[in-house]
């Protein structure tokens, strides 16, 4: 099992740079690509994620152009719950990169969080 998870997206260059963090310092990772659906994750594992996160748990919620598209606003991420299941039904809005490890989690932006929580 590896030392750490990584919540990645490919194509963002933020998620890239955690993975290569980790790469350079010689982190075993798992990466779980959440853009396929096979390695979105479930309900259950956002609300694990959600007790593990550092940041507030609205935090892992992109606010992105798609988030506007689908008529979603502050108010429907404002708890806990509601942050599972937005995330839940729209995996896409997931914030990257999530990193994981000895089960603490957080958010890793800006770029400069993702060394220290690798090393430390």
């Amino acid at each position: 099992m590896a030392d750490v998870v990584i919540f990645h997206n490919p194509n963002c260059s933020t998620s890239k740079y955690a993975v290569g963090v980790a790469a350079d310092l010689g982190v075993d990772v798992e990466e779980r690509r959440y853009l396929l659906k096979a390695q979105r994750p479930t309900r259950d594992e956002i609300v694990a994620l959600l007790g593990q996160l550092e940041d507030s748990a609205t935090d892992l919620v992109r606010r992105d152009a798609n988030f506007a598209k689908l008529g979603l606003t502050d108010a429907d991420v404002a708890t806990a719950d509601q942050v599972a299941d937005v995330l839940a039904e729209h995996g896409e809005l997931l914030q990257r990169p999530i990193i994981v490890k000895d089960g603490v989690a957080i958010i890793g932006r800006p770029k400069d969080r993702v060394e220290p929580f690798l090393r430390g």
